[in-house]
């Protein structure tokens, strides 16, 4: 199958620099990218709700319908904006690294692009990766399993794994901040209410197991920053845990 056969959406052949826009018509007087960063600056200053074609285009001071010139909709804006946002991959596994502490660099990576960009949690994930930063984010994370004994499929299913870990994780505490902010209360203050109330909820009825957390002091241990990062390792490792059964089995198999 050559390349002409393989479609590919608009927007991405755009992004790729493999079309370029038709010439009819009034001259373009923007590029994609003052497109999407215009959007971008919308989404950092608004939040993503706020972005729509005529938000954008206000903010570039051109009419709504110019838009469509660089971009045929706005699911496509919000796809390049998120790739825009993630930006570069971190370096890449060096030649005397091991494959888990690039992994995990890598796993990283990923949440620190959630948390600079929040936002970019809420771009719908309209299916595999496709976009420029993407795709190198894909390959890179490929590359950390490699002399590993993976097989290819599990390779690419390796890299989801830690990659959902790594989005959940990120949405999350960007979730519990935003909500503490709301109440403008701090996330360890609003961590110990929650301990608090949960107490009083479960004092009596079928809760043993809550109650053996509470005595043996969790809600004691907090909230901060140190321990969300504690908690963030404790995640990653149990799956990287996994990830290595799998490589060691297959080492011995070969």
């Amino acid at each position: 199958m050559s390349d002409a056969d393989v479609e590919l959406p608009e927007s991405v052949e755009i992004a790729w620099g493999l079309r370029e826009r038709p010439g009819k018509g009034p001259k373009r007087s923007l590029s994609l990218e003052q497109v999407v960063a215009a959007g971008i600056r919308v989404a950092e200053a608004e939040g993503l709700p706020a972005v729509s074609m005529s938000r954008v285009a206000g903010e570039l001071g051109v009419g709504t319908m110019s838009l469509y010139r660089y971009v045929s909709a706005k699911s496509d804006l919000l796809e390049l904006m998120a790739d825009a946002a993630y930006g570069d991959p971190p370096p890449p596994r060096g030649a005397d690294e091991g494959w888990r502490p690039a992994l995990a660099r890598w796993a990283l990576g990923n949440a620190t692009a959630i948390h600079r960009h929040p936002w970019t949690r809420h771009v719908p994930v309209g299916g595999p990766p496709m976009g420029p930063n993407q795709v190198r984010w894909m390959e890179q994370g490929l590359d950390t399993l490699r002399g590993t004994g993976l097989r290819a499929a599990e390779r690419l299913s390796t890299i989801l794994l830690v990659s959902g870990y790594a989005r959940h994780w990120a949405t999350l505490t960007a979730d519990i901040t935003e909500a503490a902010a709301r109440t403008r209360i701090s996330p360890e203050e609003a961590g110990a209410r929650y301990w608090q109330q949960l107490a009083r909820l479960t004092r009596h009825g079928p809760y043993p197991a809550i109650r053996a957390l509470l005595a043996d002091g969790v809600a004691a241990e907090g909230d901060d920053a140190e321990e969300f990062d504690a908690e963030w390792q404790f995640g990653l490792d149990r799956v990287l845990d996994g990830v290595e059964v799998l490589v060691r089995s297959r080492s011995a198999a070969d």
